[in-house]
C-alpha cells in the first residue's frame, strides 16, 4: 500500500504479509522448513470467499489534505516468484484528526 500527494511523491509506504504462521513449540519466533514447523502461531492468510479487512493509520505530512492510494494484492509462492492478483488506485481527500 502507498499514498501520494498530488505531485506524486510518495510520503506511506506499507506491506502486510498473509499466510499462516509456523513455529517450532519453543518460542513465539516463525520458523520456516517443513522439518522444524510443529505447530501454528496464528494464521493471517486469505481465505476463499471471505472478507478480509485491514486497516492502514497514515500519518499525513503538513500541508498535505489530498493524496493518490494504491493498493497491491499479490500472490508469492516462492521469494521472487510474484503473481500479481488485483491492483486498485484511488484518490482520496486525507483529514487529520
Amino acid at each position: 500500500m502507498t499514498a501520494n500527494t498530488p505531485d506524486g511523491k510518495p510520503f506511506f509506504h506499507a506491506e502486510r504479509i498473509y499466510m499462516p504462521q509456523a513455529g517450532d513449540s519453543r518460542g513465539s519466533q516463525m520458523v520456516l522448513g517443513p522439518d522444524k514447523k510443529l505447530g501454528f502461531l496464528r494464521d493471517t492468510s486469505i481465505q476463499p470467499f471471505a472478507p478480509k479487512e485491514d486497516l492502514f493509520e497514515i500519518p499525513l505530512p503538513p500541508g498535505v489534505h489530498q493524496g493518490k492510494v494504491e493498493v497491491d494484492l499479490r500472490y508469492e509462492p516462492r521469494p521472487g516468484n510474484v503473481y500479481p492478483l488485483h491492483r486498485i488506485t484511488r484518490t482520496a481527500s486525507l483529514i487529520a484528526n
